[in-house]
């Protein structure tokens, strides 16, 4: 019970990642409130799921990139819950293509579902954070975000945003026992990678040291140990669970 009544906000938390981080969390004893776009009704098993199993949580329809939506959110966890240990921006999105074919509408939408939710979330986080003297912030980025990809330079480019705020982030509020670090997750099995061809993940793994796909399990546990006081003297740091592909 490593997260033991710590009040935790996760964004995107219907599938993939996020909601292996929402069912991890809550084996480890926090209270989490988890955020969807669209999928109400997957929202609605888990939380049904995790109710009877005796977890403390809810999902909330929130769009990320939208600053009024965040502030309303963290304003219904504070009305319910009193206090905010621990913020996993984890929504995102892809709109991949070529540079040269890239639309500035697929450029915004990357930046604004990925990067300015970052902004969103974590402006209105840290002033609950601040007034109790101690917070962790986890922002999902990606291994992307540090080596480039082509076909994804608004995806890079958002992640590596990431990066840069975490570490401006971890340094205006260390002083205030609140850090901020940065999950980079690597070629992880989802349903996202499970439609890639067999050619496709096989030129992947070539790169992988330990010549599989990592799980989203295995990522998971990573937030938990960010989000625990066993990362206590950690902060403005990014950790890549990527199965040694970033080495």
């Amino acid at each position: 019970m490593l997260l033991k009544d710590k009040v935790a906000i996760i964004t995107g938390g219907s599938r993939g990642i996020g909601e292996s981080i929402v069912r991890k969390f809550i084996s480890e004893g926090a209270k989490v409130v988890f955020t969807y776009h669209s999928s109400s009704e997957r929202s609605e098993r888990i939380v049904a799921d995790l109710k009877e199993e005796g977890g403390d949580l809810m999902a909330v329809r929130s769009d990320a990139a939208s600053f009024k939506d965040a502030e309303e959110l963290v304003a219904k966890v504070m009305e319910v819950y009193g206090r905010v240990d621990i913020l996993i921006n984890n929504a995102g999105i892809t709109r991949d293509n070529l540079l040269l074919r890239m639309s500035e509408e697929q450029w915004d939408e990357v930046m604004a579902a990925n990067l300015k939710s970052v902004f969103n979330l974590t402006k209105n986080c840290i002033k609950p954070m601040m007034r109790a003297r101690g917070g962790s912030i986890i922002n999902l980025g990606s291994v992307v975000g540090v080596f480039g990809n082509a076909g994804q330079a608004n995806y890079a480019a958002s992640k590596a945003g990431i990066i840069g705020f975490s570490k401006s982030v971890a340094k205006e509020l260390g002083s205030r026992n609140i850090r901020c670090n940065v999950l980079a997750p690597g070629f992880i099995g989802t349903d996202m990678t499970d439609q890639l061809d067999d050619k496709t993940k096989e030129s992947f793994l070539t790169n992988i040291p330990l010549k599989r796909l990592g799980n989203s399990e295995e990522v998971a546990n990573t937030c938990v140990f960010l989000g625990s006081d066993m990362s206590s003297y950690i902060t403005g740091q990014v950790i890549s669970v990527c199965g040694g592909m970033n080495t």
